[in-house]
């Protein structure tokens, strides 16, 4: 009998901005599913990487992780070059930084890079993003979008991300940044997606179908599925967005969601001390 294929690996999808210096819950929770193996820093995401190692070096290293190396490519020909692509040789798992997410995706997508990558999540090992990071691991993702206002037809620029996430866009910096707007605004062009949104220090751990909630702040998921109106294919340029009927959940630490019935789900809360 053939045995079945191994499970995928967890996604961890952190808004940006997570904790380094303190409880680093998010970080804590990459070094546990690493098991003590290598870590990969992809700073594909910057245009002016210096730094970031040293920083993810110095918050992972009391955490255990010690074996970390960092993949850099400067233009989409070194994603083919056969240094490079040993560098993930033995990596345990993957962790996009921030910067530009059209970088991650112009610079690796469809190259024996991000197949490595691929092939290393399979077979169970982690992969996480932050910020950029993030935002590409769905298979749409909001390149250019207006935050902290109402969404303008039109004021919105979206890409092919690398699809790790299917049916969802997601965005990162959420409520620091006021984008709810720019997110209805997306999943009303293409309501079959689940719309993701997480603050800072947060993050989405994605196993299978489901996923659960860490860090210090919320995660807002937008579902157009039974919208029942929107001007979005009629209206004219930057006019606001009209939509009717639109369904959100506000999760925080501790709930979950699964992606394929779309509800969600939280933890058992401790009954209230009885009153006297």
């Amino acid at each position: 009998m053939t045995a079945p294929p191994a499970p995928e690996g967890p996604l961890i999808i952190i808004g940006g901005h997570e904790d380094k210096e303190g409880d680093k819950v998010i970080l804590k929770a990459v070094a546990e599913r690493l098991k003590g193996g290598r870590l990969v820093l992809a700073t594909v995401a910057s245009h002016a990487p210096e730094g970031y190692f040293e920083t993810y070096r110095k918050a992972f290293a009391p955490l255990g992780v010690t074996d970390l190396i960092e993949l850099y490519v400067d233009d989409r020909a070194e994603a083919h070059d056969a240094g490079k692509l040993a560098l993930l040789d033995g990596a345990a798992g993957v962790f996009f930084s921030g910067g530009d997410q059209l970088r991650i995706s112009s610079q690796i997508g469809d190259t024996p890079i991000e197949a490595r990558i691929r092939e290393i999540w399979k077979a169970g090992g982690v992969l996480a993003g932050t910020s950029a990071g993030a935002s590409v691991m769905s298979d749409t993702m909001m390149v250019r979008g207006s935050s902290s206002e109402t969404h303008r037809i039109g004021d919105l620029q979206m890409a092919p991300g690398l699809g790790l996430v299917r049916d969802a866009i997601i965005d990162q910096h959420f409520a620091e940044r006021g984008r709810i707007g720019r997110l209805l605004g997306a999943v009303a062009q293409s309501p079959r997606v689940l719309g993701v949104g997480i603050d800072e220090d947060t993050a989405i751990v994605v196993e299978g179908d489901d996923f659960k909630v860490i860090g210090s702040g919320a995660v807002y998921v937008v579902d157009a599925e039974g919208v029942s109106a929107s001007n979005v294919a009629e209206a004219r340029a930057e006019r606001a967005l009209s939509m009717f009927d639109v369904r959100l959940h506000v999760l925080a630490s501790g709930d979950g969601l699964n992606l394929t019935t779309r509800r969600p789900h939280g933890q058992p809360q401790p009954p209230m001390p009885a009153q006297t």
